[in-house]
C-alpha cells in the first residue's frame, strides 16, 4: 500500500511536469520592456520595481536587475523551490539581482495562498525577499507567466532577458546541473545574452477566474 501511494504521488508530479508551457501563450517576450506594478508585501508595504531599487539604493547597493519569479505556497513544484528562491536571493541581492517574488492565484480557488498564508509561509521559512500578492491578478496575464514557479529576469531597464525556469532538476537541488537564472546573469554582466533565454516553465497552473 505504501509502495502504491508513493507510485500515485510520483505520477501526480510527473503529470504536473507535463503541463509545462513550452511558450508564453501571451505577454512579455524577450528583449520587451517588463511595466512596473505596484502590488502588497507580507509586511504591508506596497512594492514595486521602482520602489525596490530605492531601497537596495539606500543600502549601498546598486540594482542591475531584477529576478521576478511567479510562485506560491501551495504548488508542489513552489514548494520544492522555496529554498532554493531564498538561497538564490541570498546570493545575487547582495551583486543587484533581488528576488521579487509575487503569488499569482485566486485566493477564492486557493484559499491557502491568501495573504495571510503568505506572512505565515516567510515567517516558518524565514524569506528575506519581497513577497508580493498580485491580489486582482492583473500582473501575471502582463507578464505572460503560466505556471509556479516561473522567472522573468529583468535587467535595470526592465529589459526581459530570460524566461523560464530556475534551474534544471525541480525534484532535486544536489542534482541540478544547470542553473538557468544565474546563467543568465552572468551573461548579461559580461554583456552578452543569455543562452539559453527561454526554458519551460515547469509547474502548477496558476489559478485564474
Amino acid at each position: 500500500m505504501k509502495r502504491l501511494s508513493v507510485l500515485l504521488g510520483v505520477l501526480a508530479l510527473v503529470v504536473l511536469a507535463m503541463s509545462f508551457t513550452t511558450k508564453p501563450v501571451a505577454g512579455l517576450e524577450i528583449g520587451d520592456t517588463a511595466p512596473d506594478f505596484s502590488l502588497e508585501n507580507i509586511d504591508g508595504s506596497m512594492v514595486s520595481l521602482a520602489s525596490t531599487k530605492a531601497a537596495y539604493a539606500a543600502e549601498g547597493i546598486d540594482v542591475k536587475g531584477y529576478i521576478v519569479i511567479f510562485t506560491c505556497n501551495t504548488c508542489p513544484y513552489a514548494v520544492m523551490y522555496e529554498d532554493r528562491i531564498q538561497e538564490l536571493h541570498e546570493e545575487m541581492a547582495p551583486q543587484g539581482w533581488p528576488v521579487v517574488a509575487i503569488q499569482p492565484n485566486d485566493t477564492s480557488i486557493q484559499p491557502a495562498d491568501d495573504l495571510a498564508s503568505m506572512k505565515k509561509r516567510a515567517a516558518e521559512k524565514g524569506f528575506t525577499f519581497s513577497y508580493i500578492i498580485d491580489a486582482e491578478q492583473e500582473v501575471f496575464p502582463v507578464y505572460g507567466a503560466t505556471r509556479t514557479p516561473h522567472v522573468f529576469l529583468l535587467d535595470q531597464e526592465h529589459s526581459v532577458k530570460y524566461i523560464g525556469a530556475i534551474d534544471d532538476n525541480p525534484q532535486d537541488a544536489t542534482a541540478v546541473e544547470e542553473r538557468f537564472v544565474v546563467n543568465a546573469i552572468a551573461a548579461v554582466e559580461a554583456g552578452g545574452n543569455p543562452d539559453p533565454n527561454f526554458t519551460r516553465a515547469i509547474g502548477c497552473g496558476i489559478k485564474s477566474k
